[in-house]
């Protein structure tokens, strides 16, 4: 394993890495050893290192400078854009990412367009997140929060209808703490737990009760969603009820084209799948609940979010009774920074109060009992429909 010497063992922002010194022009094979062991007259040029790597006894740290360069790469989804962000050139991102890979012996990165990681660079960018987060707890714990260098940058995954819901007034608990600069990414919550996978978010919500190697899926609770229309569509398209017939010409309305909510709800309803309907696609819940309420189609909605509209009558429910619950589950690190673990404490406890929780068992309770999550991987099993 190669050392770095130069400047007494640190390293600056303009030293250049070689991938493979023995193949450098200009320097000799034979001088190129151990500090201890080299001609202590080699030229500026030969005191260049061939790796970052470092070891420190048996401990061996990689360079954080790289370290930072490859997540701003991976962040960005670009050497181009990354370069403008750490000031530097295009080649000296390119430089440090090789050098990190060769002292890794793994391909870190794939160079399209966009720039993705690698299984092992999703790994290495969950590293470099948790570097940056246990950094910051330190640093709240070590100096006056009046003089820190400010809110931690930190992501984390929500599916749409949880943020338009039961989620906002908990971020109004987080942004008053001040301690992190968030990002919200939306997705389906069958699709939230790729994220957390490929390092772009440190925590994310999901239907998925299994958690991934390395991480930990808490239960939160489960949605409701019931199926709502306008009186004046039901009297054109269900007068005679929600039959197949019906919901072969009755246009449909469905968040996006992830979203197989409906149809598993068609296809408990009815026994058979049910896939050429006509259909309207409104990629946000607040959108979709407005276009059920406009009469351009009917569909399954949180039954928090469209309560007052049925209150007035602007809509009815199709399915009186047949309740939809969704389960859904908090996926974070096994090993999470402070930080990151305040926020998992702040999101299962807020779940908690506004989610429906499985009932606990009646009688005396046996010893070290925990509550069970809701027995459902895929959302098609956690629909309950009643027999017609």
């Amino acid at each position: 394993m190669w050392f770095a010497w130069k400047n007494g063992g640190r390293l600056n922002s303009n030293d250049v890495s070689l991938s493979d010194p023995m193949a450098h022009p200009g320097i000799d094979a034979d001088r190129f050893q151990c500090p201890r062991q080299r001609d202590h007259r080699l030229c500026g040029r030969e005191r260049l290192y061939a790796s970052r790597v470092v070891r420190t006894g048996d401990c061996a740290m990689l360079d954080r400078d790289q370290l930072e360069t490859f997540a701003s790469v991976a962040e960005q989804q670009s050497f181009e854009r990354a370069a403008t962000l750490l000031n530097v050139t295009r080649g000296a991102v390119s430089q440090r990412i090789k050098a990190l890979e060769e002292s890794l012996a793994t391909i870190l990165l794939l160079r399209d367009k966009p720039v993705t990681p690698t299984p092992a660079g999703e790994v290495l960018l969950r590293h470099v997140k948790a570097l940056r987060l246990l950094e910051a707890s330190s640093l709240r714990e070590l100096l006056n929060p009046s003089v820190g260098e400010g809110p931690v940058p930190l992501a984390i995954a929500v599916n749409a209808d949880s943020l338009a819901t039961w989620f906002m007034p908990l971020l109004r608990d987080l942004f008053a703490q001040r301690a992190v600069a968030l990002e919200v990414v939306t997705d389906d919550q069958d699709h939230t737990s790729g994220r957390l996978r490929r390092g772009e978010v440190v925590g994310c919500i999901s239907t998925d009760a299994k958690a991934a190697s390395g991480f930990v899926a808490e239960p939160l609770g489960a949605m409701e969603y019931r199926c709502y229309a306008t009186p004046a569509f039901v009297a054109e398209f269900l007068g005679d009820g929600l039959t197949v017939a019906n919901v072969l010409r009755a246009p449909a309305i469905h968040f996006n084209r992830k979203d197989a909510l409906h149809a598993e709800f068609l296809q408990r309803r009815f026994g058979v799948r049910i896939d050429r309907y006509p259909r309207h696609y409104l990629p946000s819940p607040s959108a979709l609940l407005e276009g059920i309420a406009m009469g351009a189609g009917y569909g399954l909605a949180p039954s928090t979010q469209a309560q007052r509209l049925l209150q007035e009558g602007v809509l009815q429910e199709l399915a009186p009774g047949d309740p939809v619950h969704v389960d859904l589950f908090w996926h974070h690190w096994e090993m999470e920074p402070p930080i990151a673990r305040e926020i998992t404490d702040l999101i299962v406890g807020h779940a908690a109060k506004c989610l429906i929780q499985p009932r606990r068992p009646t009688g005396k309770p046996r010893r070290q009992r925990t509550l069970s999550p809701l027995p459902a991987r895929r959302r098609a099993r956690e629909v309950v429909i009643a027999s017609m």
